[in-house]
């Protein structure tokens, strides 16, 4: 034992000269290939050897630009910019004579994606794309900093086989798919890093402060945001992709420590039903060249086992709905510089030679397979174009007469996807929904783009696996909660008309010119809430109508927000400039009232006419949230709504002054650290707090809620036994991923002011469900007898889910304490759902006590 000991110091006290040994060119780059003199090394450029230290974002920039100029191999582009204004960048890397002839070759490229012209096409002498994507999660560093050497060796590498390589291929490079995330997590651990690199994974080095690097500004998982399109990192990005159509696209992660390596395929049985069998069959194929680059070097790696490619949200799922093959690389991670791992010391210098060398292996792989991939391209959208006219479902139609932003926001997601969307010619009925050219879109079926759009679309429950590594569901007009409908037999071509090619945000009005009495708009309006916050921030005073009137021969619905002229801040003139310059940045029509005597209903003057108060929300943040739930409810008040929201720690929490702020955000997570005797003190006193997912565990248990939860039958018998190899698989259908459920809404109560239609679909990942309260009137949301509508769940959660409460409100003396088991925010693409999250903040404090009163202690 004394002798192992001995071993084990002598082997940490040389750690840091080993990784130095490791951290040079040779460590990493092929023997047999010569270099360019003429080109910098990443050491020349940065000052210090790849692996020796993380390469920050700026730096990484730095380099690349320099490669730029160095090399007639490289162009740079500017794609984007993300939140924190950093730039997102793509290197096209091929033969100077490809260079010269870019444009057409782009144009040519592209041309395999149109089934009308692809054939005219010469795969032989056509050269594949390959697309290179690099950390998206920034704290799974080794891909941005193999990049480095990617960068490099594709511009400095000598002789024929570098040369065939690049008159075959064009690679694009994109370095740092998150700066924001690799940014923050290379600041902490070179920070922590000390002269001796410390393998104790106790080490500080190893434990980066939340929320993490793995996420970009407002903490959303960008590997998640294919589909959705939410941030500017993807939206830039995707935009390249389309432009450019790749056949082969690598997207290089990280895992545990103490993990090896893996390479897609992952589990067979979770491919997504509408990805071509071929694009499965290829990725093996390509694996083969990487488990040769990986033997060579002596690394540990599987496949085939752990990961899938259902959610097309994901970077190297979303090629393969594409016409594409996505490859999805996870490596160890060492987390810092060095640490120790069931395999012994993990070094990065080695985590990113194994990034660097499947590279290599994929380039490859792509130059070998070339015409095998652009042909799978040319098929996969002639195969697609030819089901979709086989396909029952000719054509979907969305749209919403009550709120177009929302109708507008997924038409815009749809086009930058590439897909044709059109405005109907003239009003089309199907059902009892109708649909109008002014706020419906049409999508037709037969196009390249058919795959995709079935994606988006279908709503479907049965399925192969009940695993997933993500989201099982994600029907994009179920998000929206918008009307939408599959025309089939009653379609014609004919009914198309505009194609939509930049949808655009309606504009508001006033109508009824000035008036000297009040002015009201309704809320059910998306942005509503961003205009009614507006107005708040400078003093105006607003109420809300908690029952439904008529005036002007209109009807208003519950929640309208009116205006009364006198007694504002501001002269009449003003608030009527002001108000117009509202409607019209938010999409609202505002009313202007003549008099107060409304026609029907209650009056304008009415003790049901409550005030409202200006939203001063603080967010709680820190050690045991979810940093992705509560990014998303930070990113719709801050980027969406401009509604200044406060993040506050346990520790900041237990020690601020609690009276400036009326409403309480708690995101799933652990809150054992926060003083609840502070937190129901201050509820007493008016607040009100909405909390979600495991946060309503948290309120109950302390006696800040009074609800109560649905549990299980353990129902197995104790002389049963099961087959130890399936626990697993049976423990984890249990899990719900992702799905979606019908609700329905109490249209009267204030957390369902703006909602037209009772059912609502709402977002579910998890296993929490509410008991309804046993005041009925404590029960604005609730889950139908019948709520799956689309996605995965076992039937034992399946019967606690069916009459469940989707919502309850608990008062305590002054205030509220609103629960959702579910997220309304998800993703930030759940647009329906907002409106509970939102009507939380600005009504919480007028729901009447009564209908929901726990005794206070």
């Amino acid at each position: 034992m004394r002798k192992l000991y001995t071993l084990a110091v002598t082997a940490l006290l040389f750690c840091s000269h080993w990784v130095q040994a490791q951290a040079t060119l040779a460590y990493y780059l092929p023997k047999d290939v010569t270099y360019s003199k003429n080109i910098p090394t990443p050491q020349q450029v940065l000052g210090y050897e790849v692996g020796e230290w993380h390469v920050s974002h700026d730096q990484l920039v730095m380099y690349m630009r320099q490669m730029d100029q160095a090399s007639d191999r490289i162009t740079l582009a500017e794609y984007g910019r993300t939140h924190e204004n950093r730039p997102l960048y793509l290197l096209t890397i091929t033969s100077p004579d490809n260079h010269k002839n870019i444009t057409q070759l782009k144009a040519d490229h592209k041309q395999l994606t149109d089934p009308a012209n692809s054939g005219k096409l010469d795969v032989k002498n056509m050269p594949a794309v390959v697309w290179m994507g690099y950390s998206v999660h920034g704290n799974e560093p080794s891909g941005s900093n193999a990049a480095l050497l990617a960068v490099y060796h594709l511009a400095a590498a000598q002789g024929p086989e570098i040369d065939k390589l690049l008159k075959e291929t064009i690679i694009l490079v994109d370095p740092s798919i998150n700066p924001d995330g690799l940014n923050r997590f290379a600041s902490w651990v070179n920070t922590n890093r000390g002269k001796n690199l410390v393998t104790d994974p106790n080490s500080s080095e190893f434990a980066e402060t939340w929320p993490r690097g793995r996420t970009n500004h407002y903490w959303f998982d960008l590997n998640r945001d294919w589909l959705p399109l939410q941030h500017p990192e993807s939206q830039g990005r995707l935009a390249k992709f389309h432009e450019w159509k790749p056949n082969l696209l690598t997207d290089h992660h990280e895992m545990g420590t103490n993990a090896t390596f893996f390479f897609q395929p992952g589990i067979p049985s979770r491919n997504h039903p509408l990805s071509p069998e071929n694009a499965f069959k290829l990725t093996q194929k390509i694996g083969n060249y990487h488990a040769k680059a990986l033997d060579k070097i002596g690394s540990l790696y599987y496949t085939e086992e752990s990961y899938d490619d259902f959610y097309y949200g994901k970077g190297s799922t979303y090629p393969d709905v594409n016409g594409a093959v996505g490859i999805l690389f996870e490596q160890a991670s060492s987390r810092g510089h060095a640490q120790e791992s069931i395999n012994g010391v993990l070094t990065f210098p080695f985590t990113i030679r194994n990034q660097f060398a499947t590279t290599l292996s994929t380039l490859e792989a792509a130059q070998a397979m070339r015409e095998e991939l652009l042909t799978h391209q040319r098929d996969f959208y002639k195969q697609s174009v030819n089901d979709s006219k086989k396909a029952g479902t000719k054509a979907y139609i969305f749209g919403s007469e009550n709120d177009p932003a929302r109708a507008y926001h997924l038409a815009d997601i749809i086009r930058q996807h590439q897909i044709e969307i059109y405005k109907p010619k003239e009003t089309i009925k199907v059902g009892n929904t109708t649909y109008s050219p002014e706020n419906a879109y049409i999508v037709p079926l037969e196009q390249p783009q058919y795959k995709l759009i079935e994606a988006m679309f279908e709503k479907r429950t049965t399925f192969k696996d009940s695993l997933f590594y993500d989201i099982s569901a994600w029907t994009f007009p179920l998000a929206f909660d918008l009307e939408y409908s599959a025309l089939t037999k009653n379609y014609k071509p004919n009914q198309l008309g505009e194609k939509v090619t930049n949808p655009q945000l309606p504009t508001g009005k006033i109508t009824g010119g000035q008036s000297a009495y009040a002015y009201a708009f309704e809320w059910k309006d998306y942005y509503a809430p961003r205009a009614l916050n507006t107005l708040l921030n400078l003093g105006i005073q607003a109420k809300a109508a908690t029952d439904t009137f008529k005036g002007n021969g209109k009807e208003f619905n519950y929640g309208t927000i009116l205006i009364p002229v006198a007694g504002q801040p501001i002269a009449g003139s003003e608030l009527y400039k002001l108000l117009e310059e509202t409607a019209k940045a938010n999409g609202i029509e505002v009313h202007a009232m003549a008099t107060g005597l409304s026609s029907e209903g209650i009056k304008l003057g009415s003790p049901m006419m409550l005030n409202l108060r200006k939203p001063s929300i603080m967010l709680l943040t820190g050690d045991g949230v979810n940093s992705n739930d509560a990014g998303e409810a930070w990113h719709l008040l801050d980027n969406r709504f401009n509604i200044k929201t406060t993040l506050l720690t346990a520790t900041n929490f237990n020690n601020a002054n609690l009276s400036r702020y009326n409403v309480l955000v708690m995101a799933d997570g652990s809150y054992n650290a926060i003083s609840k005797d502070k937190l129901r003190a201050w509820v007493q006193q008016g607040g009100t707090v909405i909390g979600m997912g495991d946060a309503i565990k948290w309120l109950a248990s302390n006696g800040i809620s009074n609800i109560t939860f649905k549990e299980g039958k353990n129902g197995t018998p104790a002389a049963s036994r099961k087959s130890y190899a399936d626990l697993e698989n049976e423990t984890g259908a249990q899990v719900i991923g992702g799905a979606i459920f019908e609700t329905t809404l109490d249209l009267t109560h204030p957390l369902a002011y703006g909602y037209t239609d009772k059912q609502l679909p709402i977002f579910r990942s998890n296993t929490l469900f509410l008991e309804p309260s046993k005041n009925p009137y404590a029960n604005p949301v609730m889950y139908t007898a019948k709520p799956l509508m689309a996605g995965y769940i076992s039937k034992q959660n399946l019967e606690l889910a069916k009459g469940s409460a989707a919502v309850a409100v608990t008062s305590i003396g002054s205030g509220k304490v609103i629960a959702m088991p579910d997220n309304p925010n998800f993703r930030a693409f759940w647009y329906g759902t907002n409106k509970l999250f939102l009507n939380s903040i600005f009504f919480g404090n007028i729901i009447n006590g009564s209908s929901a009163r726990v005794d206070e202690e």
